[in-house]
């Protein structure tokens, strides 16, 4: 396992759309594992494969909650209730933080590092994660969904 570098910005990567996997292999593990670990050692909650330079439709998520790192590959939104806005930040993005608007609740369906499709659903934090990383897999970041950049005395 190793630690990988974490696009930032500026970097086009962040804005391409990824393919979907369709190798459940080494390779596809050894990203999953690493992935975990530039996680953890970053301290986010979330990271897609994009922000880690690689076109594919992965993302991890650790919520802290006790239920450890949640793979999702090819990951489909299937449902979305209510609404939440709140601040939002990125791995990718530093130091800024936005106001985004997401669904309150997200189930998603998403195969597992074998292969399986798995539904799992979210609410507040979670479902915010979520949408945010299945975002980075359509090329999409947190600043392009805000209403507005929040100042550093706002967070």
């Amino acid at each position: 396992m190793a630690l990988r570098n974490i696009l930032k910005d500026s970097d086009p990567v962040l804005h391409k759309k990824c393919r979907a996997v369709t190798d459940f292999d080494d390779r596809l593990w050894q990203l999953l594992d690493d992935m975990a670990d530039t996680l953890h050692h970053s301290e986010g909650v979330g990271l897609a494969a994009p922000q880690v330079g690689v076109l594919r439709r992965v993302f991890i998520m650790d919520m802290g909650d006790g239920k450890g790192v949640i793979e999702a590959i090819n990951p489909e939104i299937v449902e979305t209730w209510g609404t939440q806005e709140g601040a939002e930040g990125c791995l990718s993005f530093p130091g800024e933080y936005a106001i985004v608007k997401r669904p309150k609740k997200a189930r998603m369906k998403a195969q597992d590092r074998n292969g399986k499709w798995f539904y799992f659903t979210g609410d507040d934090l979670t479902a915010r994660c979520i949408c945010h990383e299945s975002d980075h897999l359509d090329g999409i970041v947190f600043k392009d969904r805000m209403e507005r950049l929040l100042s550093p005395d706002e967070y």
